[in-house]
């Protein structure tokens, strides 16, 4: 990506999409393109592709989406597959019409069957069934990859999808209900610390494990990937449609730790004293989701930022907020 590209980033609001924005700035990008929900509903296809004719990007970072825990993705599973499903398809179909140099389209790792093997390689997506309380989601973002897939196939495109481990850090969700599982805990700690509560309860039996990757990591490689020259980059995108493999990039630190790892860590960052008591009543989930990150490790990108000082930074920034977070 030449520093003057037209770059533009979907979703650049969020946790991914902030990040995105940072990093690119930080890089010296000076010529990105973004747009506010209230600015471009980009389930309206007339409208996405108005956006399109008028900006004409060369570089696309498809990072908008509705996203939650397991709690929102149970109660609104018809909002995850139609919103995810309708937002990808107008960004990707639009994007080869207006002749899109490179899209990377952001995924999430519980696009993987349910029981995969562990750590889970590209190779093996739709290799057995997913996890019932994201299937929704998870099926859109399979969508999305498949898109791309077949856009490469057909037209030569040059789309990547990536598939960031769980992420946390600055600009995070820390609504009581809709959040993942690194807000919930910053969130719950802080308030029991506040309030010198003396337990918190942490929904399952705290044995799953977890890998974290922090957002301006995942922002960085993001870049990394999308600069690569093309005799690297062209063998990802599964243009040959006789090698079976998706256009796909795992992004993580290829590493986990157990959620009660996680609880101590978050209580110990928070400065909360009291005890942390699990509550085994309430759904584990996936017990192991660890990427294979020997793709990305070959193309020469490796994590930066250690868990403990991550963690440091995600409560710095829930803290700045706060005032937002805890009405």
């Amino acid at each position: 990506m030449d520093k003057n590209a037209k770059i533009y980033v979907a979703g650049h609001r969020g946790l991914v999409g902030s990040a995105l924005m940072r990093n690119l700035g930080a890089k010296g990008y000076g010529n990105i393109i973004t747009r506010t929900h209230a600015e471009l509903d980009l389930t309206d296809q007339t409208a996405v592709r108005e956006f399109f004719t008028l900006e004409k990007p060369e570089f696309v970072f498809l990072a908008a989406a509705k996203v939650g825990g397991i709690h929102a993705n149970n109660t609104y599973p018809a909002e995850f597959i139609q919103q995810n499903l309708v937002v990808q398809s107008n960004v990707i179909h639009e994007s080869w019409r207006n002749n899109v140099q490179r899209l990377m389209f952001l995924g999430s790792s519980c696009i993987y069957p349910r029981d995969c093997p562990q750590p889970m390689k590209e190779e093996y997506l739709l290799t057995g069934p997913l996890e019932a309380t994201n299937r929704p989601y998870a099926l859109a973002k399979i969508a999305g990859i498949e898109m791309c897939w077949s856009y490469n196939r057909q037209y030569g495109t040059r789309y990547l999808a990536v598939m960031p481990t769980n992420l946390y850090g600055p600009g995070d969700n820390y609504h009581p209900e809709n959040s993942h599982v690194i807000p919930a805990l910053i969130r719950k700690f802080h308030v029991a610390k506040v309030n010198n509560a003396p337990i918190v309860s942490v929904w399952g039996s705290g044995a799953p494990k977890r890998e974290f990757l922090y957002s301006e990591d995942m922002a960085d490689a993001c870049i990394h990937l999308m600069n690569l020259p093309d005799e690297q980059y062209i063998p990802m995108l599964g243009q040959d449609r006789n090698d079976g493999l998706p256009p796909l990039m795992n992004i993580g630190v290829g590493n986990d730790l157990t959620i009660r790892e996680l609880a101590e860590t978050v209580k110990n960052v928070v400065g909360f004293k009291g005890e942390i008591v699990f509550d085994s009543t309430k759904p584990d989930g996936t017990m192991r989701k660890l990427m294979d990150v020997g793709r990305l490790t070959s193309m020469g990108w490796q994590p930066s930022v250690p868990f403990t000082t991550g963690m440091k930074l995600a409560y710095q920034d829930f803290l700045a907020g706060e005032h937002n977070a805890t009405h």
